[in-house]
């Protein structure tokens, strides 16, 4: 059996990974000269090594730290395909596809973030579900 580190259990570096295989295509596919291109390239590579890199930090303001550099590339890598599409570089249901990893991964990160953060979180109620005493 291969070494497994614990990073790679997490759920949310897999599914980084499996951005990074999906977008690799996409970056193929694009002329080098686009500054997108290159952006987008080094932010889907930097959500994985920041998740990676901030599992293996001891202190909790360390990994949140790590984690939140991470959800930062995420959102980057989600403007930039927006602005391929505006550019008329990528279609916008090919966007699309990408987005839909990316809010999985964000969405994974973020829980990760409020894990280790040590903050405290109220459930809120429903907007209108407040009794009347």
């Amino acid at each position: 059996m291969s070494p497994i580190f614990d990073h790679e259990k997490l759920r949310a570096y897999q599914e980084a990974l499996q951005f990074i295989a999906w977008v690799e295509p996409v970056l193929e596919s694009l002329p080098s000269r686009i500054a997108t291109r290159d952006q987008l390239d080094r932010a889907s590579t930097s959500i994985v090594l920041n998740i990676a890199e901030g599992n293996g930090k001891r202190s909790h303001p360390d990994r949140c730290r790590y984690l939140d550099i991470s959800r930062g590339s995420i959102v980057e890598c989600a403007a930039c395909l927006d602005v391929l599409v505006v550019k008329k570089k990528l279609e916008a249901s090919v966007a699309n596809e990408g987005k839909q990893i990316l809010i999985g991964v964000v969405s994974m990160v973020a829980g990760l973030i409020a894990r280790f953060s040590g903050e405290l979180h109220e459930d809120q109620a429903p907007y209108g579900d407040v009794e009347n005493e």
